[in-house]
């Protein structure tokens, strides 16, 4: 039974994951929204890891090879592994980032502007990836100052 709920908890944290790198596409860039939400400096730093932290990951086994002791390579290999890990902890925050379902103050903006973008049909009970997507499109088709207002 145990092998069972592994499977099942694996998928789970892969749908999570896969969510966050959809909530992450998604979500517009804009520096406006910065000061509102934090995704902005989480999908900056998920960008970051992904593009260095591997690199790095490389550089410091090979430096541990190279001049390290033997006696530290389980301290290397996991804080290595810890290292490899961030960005995939950015992907899980963001993931369920988007399945969270909106405050009332949010979910009552989202429901304004999807009304000034003459879109009758939104959700009712509208969640952060459904925000992400209304925002962008919003950032696509209206004036910024029409959206903040």
């Amino acid at each position: 039974m145990v092998i069972g709920l592994e499977v099942v908890d694996m998928t789970l944290f892969q749908k999570k994951i896969q969510m966050g790198h959809l909530y992450m596409q998604l979500w517009p860039k804009e520096k406006s929204l910065a000061a509102m939400f934090p995704e902005n400096r989480i999908i900056a730093a998920v960008e970051f890891g992904m593009k260095w932290l591997p690199a790095l990951a490389v550089m410091s086994l090979l430096l541990q090879f190279h001049f390290g002791q033997p006696s530290l390579w389980p301290v290397v290999i996991s804080s290595l592994l810890f290292m490899v890990s961030l960005p995939l902890q950015g992907y899980y925050w963001l993931g369920q980032r988007a399945e969270t379902k909106l405050p009332h103050s949010l979910s009552r903006w989202y429901s304004d502007i999807n009304e000034k973008m003459g879109q009758a049909r939104h959700a009712p009970h509208p969640r952060y990836l459904e925000l992400a997507e209304t925002l962008n499109q919003a950032f696509k088709k209206l004036d910024r100052a029409v959206i903040y207002s």
